[in-house]
């Protein structure tokens, strides 16, 4: 029930974890811009809260803020797809994620690799993805992008353990080292967004022989693609 108080009309939405609010969040900014009608809004772990006015009436409550409260709680009542689990979805609550990249040439061919664990250490999902030509520094940042995204879509999971042997990448993300590279800004930002959409997330650096599965991915997807270019050669 949403209240009218001095600060607004306001209304406080509890969900089961921080990635129900979190999908909650993301689909009600999407309403938001549609009806062009900004709010003060505000969410601590499984809390999201509003408090509605209209700015052209002097903060004051009017149709635009009623209407918007509607579609809001449409929004709450409707359940999210990426909370609804498919055949294809496994929920999966704490993971690891070894990742790699690797380039030949830097700049040259490149890819991307990584490998799902779960916390008794059997792999659930492992993948290589072709980038075509970059730098291995971004090669490796793709990886633990891709990473990431798969394992929201794929497992839903809410605690990840990120592995690297890229010494840079892991210390640019615990924010040790600054991202220098204006390259690699989009894809780090990308990265620094997705991060708040799980409940933890740690970052470690591990030598190269430890990152050997993901390290296979890469050359797995460079080898593969470099196989289909020969043949289109041939």
């Amino acid at each position: 029930m949403w209240n009218e108080t001095k600060h607004g009309l306001y209304k406080q939405f509890v969900f089961e974890d921080f990635q129900h609010a979190w999908d909650f969040m993301t689909r009600t900014a999407e309403v938001i811009s549609q009806l062009d009608h900004h709010p003060r809004w505000q969410n601590e772990w499984n809390v999201v809260e509003f408090w509605l006015t209209t700015h052209g009436a002097r903060r004051e409550i009017t149709d635009r803020d009623w209407e918007l409260a509607r579609a809001i709680d449409a929004l709450s009542e409707d359940p999210a797809p990426s909370t609804l689990v498919d055949k294809n979805t496994t929920k999966i609550t704490e993971v690891q994620l070894y990742a790699d990249g690797g380039s030949r040439g830097n700049p040259g061919p490149s890819a991307s690799g990584f490998v799902i664990l779960d916390m008794t250490g059997n792999i659930v999902h492992e993948q290589g993805v072709y980038l075509g030509i970059t730098t291995n520094n971004q090669a490796e940042y793709q990886a633990l992008k891709i990473g990431l995204e798969t394992v929201l879509e794929k497992f839903q999971s809410r605690e990840v353990h990120v592995y690297m042997d890229s010494l840079l990448v892991i210390n640019q993300m615990k924010r040790i080292f600054k991202v220098k590279n204006r390259d690699l800004w989009p894809v780090h930002d990308a990265i620094v967004k997705l991060v708040p959409r799980f409940q933890k997330v740690s970052f470690d650096h591990v030598p190269r022989e430890l990152n050997k599965l993901a390290d296979t991915e890469v050359n797995k997807a460079l080898d593969s693609e470099l196989k289909i270019n020969t043949q289109r050669i041939a």
